[in-house]
């Protein structure tokens, strides 16, 4: 059976209370199925502004796209993620990520951990959250033994293992961060490969696992240079004679977009569409193509 899609919104630049709740009920409105923020210092609390968000919405899930997980203390990152899942009525969806800015590390004093270290820490975090999550004594209670599904985002092997040892959703960031150059768009090769690696470790749990990829840019071929602008804006590696090459930047029609998004998943196995706040808008004709 083929599986279904969804469709996510990260949100970058929500800072007051109005904003949160205007942009969580559009989201809403437009047809998508998880509201995320990101974990970055400098941008929005990740779970008061989710908490704020369900409480002017009724459908629509809630994620961390993605938790900079070493930052967290295990135990009591399950504590509010229980009570975040319980409050909201069991629409919880934790994205976890490895961080990667060393100058957020620094502000906070903490050093950060090498590569293996962080991987590592995410595996940990997992296991104490299902573990404290499905003891029927555990308060606060999260809507549902074991707590919220986690989807965990990364590009290396390491990582890659971890998560479909452990994720209910795996993320495929669709950017590459090369040793000796600015990040970049991944290409469809890199995708393809990144993307079967993790369905070859997923074996018998293949058909229960998603997969998960952040789109960087997306419009109408009228606002492909805006796009273009965007994207570099993000990862600086990009060029705009990658648009029409790169999976994770769509410019198009709403119909060549949904062909795009059908692509993705007949070559790639992706089903879950993560996309900048401000494409929210330009996505949104799409999804109502393809559901």
């Amino acid at each position: 059976m083929t599986r279904g899609f969804r469709f996510g919104v990260n949100m970058f630049s929500v800072s007051t209370r109005r904003e949160v709740t205007e942009k969580a009920r559009r989201a809403e409105a437009l047809g998508y199925d998880v509201f995320s923020v990101p974990d970055h210092l400098g941008m929005p609390a990740p779970f008061p502004t989710l908490m704020l968000a369900a409480e002017v919405t009724e459908r629509i899930r809630l994620g961390t796209c993605v938790l900079n997980t070493p930052f967290y203390n295990p135990a009591l990152l399950a504590r509010d993620v229980a009570a975040l899942d319980q409050f909201s009525g069991g629409r919880v969806e934790l994205g976890l990520g490895a961080g990667y800015v060393r100058e957020e590390f620094d502000a906070i004093g903490m050093a950060m951990p090498g590569p293996g270290a962080r991987v590592d820490y995410i595996e940990q975090t997992v296991l104490t959250m299902r573990k404290l999550h499905s003891d029927p004594a555990y308060q606060p209670a999260p809507a549902r033994p074991g707590g919220p599904p986690v989807l965990i985002a990364g590009s290396g092997n390491r990582l890659l293992r971890i998560a479909a040892q452990h994720a209910d959703v795996v993320g495929l960031p669709g950017a590459v961060m090369p040793k000796d150059a600015p990040p970049n768009v991944a290409g469809p090769e890199q995708v393809a490969e990144r993307a079967a690696y993790v369905r070859d470790l997923l074996g018998d749990r293949r058909d229960r696992v998603e997969l998960n990829l952040l789109v960087w840019g997306v419009g109408a071929p009228a606002d492909r240079d805006g796009v273009g602008a965007r994207v570099r804006a993000a990862v600086p590696g990009f060029t705009d004679d990658r648009i029409d090459e790169v999976p994770a930047v769509m410019v198009g029609t709403p119909q060549q977009i949904a062909d795009g998004v059908r692509e993705c998943r007949d070559r790639y196995g992706i089903t879950y569409f993560t996309v900048l706040e401000a494409d929210m808008e330009a996505f949104a004709p799409a999804i109502e193509l393809l559901k």
